[in-house]
Parts: structure tokens; C-alpha cells; sequence
């Protein structure tokens, strides 16, 4: 297997159809990445007469050239290889990876997003974080498709539904 090599970015040169495919916020993503942890993987490119097509890896490329880097890592590859790569990357087989990989991306995101939103009631007063609390279970409540198991004597899961059901049993708490 090659040995990954530094490149000169400005001999590198992306297929015009290649450059269609940017997608900012990717290469962003990846800059941010590369400034965190440095670039973790190689750049795929071929030799053609005195500079480099790139083969694999545009939004690394582009995420250096925005960080204003000169030279990338990249591994040498063939062109019998570097067609091989394309042909593959048109695969049904590649798209279905591709397609679980923003579904993954998609559910860190959003699982992100509620702890963030967790944090934030934190800040939240003690009348207030009640008072939603109470709402939310009152939605449970009146929601006919909510799990039966959660509303009709089942153990409580929430500070909030464990008042609710103490109330409710005549208890004091």
C-alpha cells in the first residue's frame, strides 16, 4: 500500500465536474475538524503530466486551501485505480453508505441539539421548569396514542409524573 505523501496544493487540479459537488458547510465542517485534530485522512490523486487530479477527497482539499495551507496529505494512486474508485463511488452500494452516514450525522446532530436544550433549562427557574414539566405530562395525558404503560400505573419516570402520581394515590410528598 503507498505511503501517504504531502502535496503541493496548487498542483492539484479538480475536475470541473468535481467542483460542482462543493458543498460549503461540508468543508467547513472539515476545516473545523482539521484545526481541532489536524487532517486524520489522506486525499486520493493520480499523476497526469506535471501536476496531480484530485481522485478522493474535495472537501478535505478545499477545507485546507480555505485554512490557507499549501501542501495537503495525499496517497499516490493509479489511474486504472482511480477509475476503479469512481466507478465505485456511483455504486448503489456507496450511495446506501453514504445515505446511513447523514442519517447518523442527522441523529448527532439532533441528540446535540436536546442536551443543548437541557443545558439551557438549567437556567430555567424552578416555577418555570415546574410549570413545564406539568405541561408536558398533561400533553402525555391527553395524547391517545401516548404508550399506555406510561400513563396508567406504571412506575414513574419523571420527578414531575412521581408528584403527579402522589397527588393522584392521595400521598404526600
Amino acid at each position: 500500500m503507498p505511503k501517504p505523501e504531502s502535496f503541493p496544493i496548487e498542483k492539484i487540479y479538480v475536475p470541473v465536474k468535481r467542483k460542482k459537488a462543493i458543498k460549503p458547510e461540508v468543508v467547513d465542517e472539515i476545516a473545523g475538524s482539521i484545526l481541532e485534530i489536524g487532517q486524520q485522512a489522506p486525499i486520493l490523486v493520480r499523476a497526469d503530466e506535471g501536476r496531480f487530479v484530485l481522485v478522493d477527497g474535495l472537501h478535505r482539499l478545499e477545507a485546507c486551501k480555505a485554512l490557507g495551507e499549501t501542501t495537503i496529505i495525499g496517497i499516490l494512486v493509479s489511474a486504472e485505480l482511480a477509475h476503479q474508485r469512481a466507478l465505485l463511488s456511483e455504486s448503489p452500494e456507496a450511495q446506501a453508505e453514504r445515505d446511513k452516514m447523514a442519517r447518523l450525522k442527522k441523529l448527532r446532530l439532533e441528540k446535540e441539539a436536546a442536551e443543548r436544550s437541557t443545558a439551557a433549562l438549567g437556567g430555567v427557574t424552578d416555577t418555570e421548569a415546574q410549570l413545564l414539566r406539568s405541561r408536558s405530562a398533561k400533553v402525555v395525558r391527553d395524547n391517545p396514542k401516548a404508550s399506555p404503560s406510561r400513563t396508567s400505573g406504571s412506575a414513574p419516570k419523571t420527578l414531575s409524573e412521581w408528584i403527579t402520581q402522589q397527588k393522584r394515590d392521595g400521598g404526600r410528598y
